[in-house]
């Protein structure tokens, strides 16, 4: 077909349909007198380029737990959310993935937008092998610090996880009192699908838990900050006083006063 035959629309429907148009045909558009024509073959070639890019990086994604799971391994992504908030839980999710088919658009869950991330969730969760979430109350970080809570809250993702895991990725520096074998990595949910997976399910979850916070204690704002150190926030603290909610080992120091009253 030579496309100095078609009109622009003709052109235009006809690469909206291709999955691999021939070469010479996307030459003679780059080369064609029409400036339409000529605008439609680089976004088709844009588009292409970001398709391939994309692919690339699922592959990296994945390359680890796929490489793992050849030896006979289940792998589980571990991550943990809330670990800087003021107020509310910290919560953790374990994933495991299937590997055959990547999760479009899987990223690490500060790079997606709220809608991206509640998409995504559903989809973990529906094609995940098996997920878990662990929690560790605002009782438990004050007791523990949020270091010790936020491996607590890991480590009963991991039990709670079924099938269990034969090894554990885990975003950050901190390895899990568990007897799993495991591997701590910084930055893992940028690098490690499981571990994106893990960050993503995590913070819808505990996104979720925090509107309905909100609900029940009304005035602070935890729907739209989730209970960081917003400048809304504190200006809340300053008037109304850590609600049971607060983390006490957390406030501003010109809020401690407030807990001896």
């Amino acid at each position: 077909m030579d496309p100095r035959t078609l009109t622009a629309a003709q052109i235009g429907e006809h690469l909206a349909r291709m999955t691999r148009p021939r070469k010479a045909w996307l030459r003679l558009l780059t080369g064609d007198g029409r400036a339409t024509v000529r605008e439609l073959a680089a976004r088709y070639q844009a588009r292409r380029n970001a398709a391939r890019a994309e692919a690339r990086r699922l592959r990296d994604l994945y390359r680890e737990e796929r490489a793992r799971r050849r030896t006979g391994l289940v792998v589980a992504g571990i991550d943990e959310v809330g670990r800087g908030s003021l107020a509310g839980p910290v919560l953790a999710a374990a994933v495991i993935l299937p590997h055959r088919t990547p999760i479009a658009g899987l990223d690490d869950s500060k790079r997606l937008t709220p809608a991206a991330r509640e998409r995504l969730d559903r989809e973990i969760r529906a094609r995940a092998l098996g997920f878990a979430i662990g929690a560790a109350s605002v009782q438990e970080i004050d007791r523990l610090n949020i270091q010790g809570a936020a491996r607590l809250a890991m480590a009963r993702a991991v039990e709670a996880l079924i099938p269990a895991p034969d090894f554990l990725l885990i975003d950050g520096r901190d390895r899990l009192p568990l007897r799993c074998a495991q591997a701590a990595v910084v930055d893992g949910d940028a690098c490690h699908a499981c571990i994106a997976a893990a960050s993503i399910v995590a913070k819808v979850a505990r996104d979720r838990l925090m509107r309905d916070l909100d609900e029940a204690l009304p005035g602070y704002g935890f729907a739209e900050h989730k209970g960081y150190g917003t400048a809304e926030h504190l200006d809340a603290l300053a008037r109304r006083g850590p609600s049971p909610a607060h983390r006490r080992a957390f406030l501003p120091v010109i809020q401690m006063g407030l807990l001896l009253l």
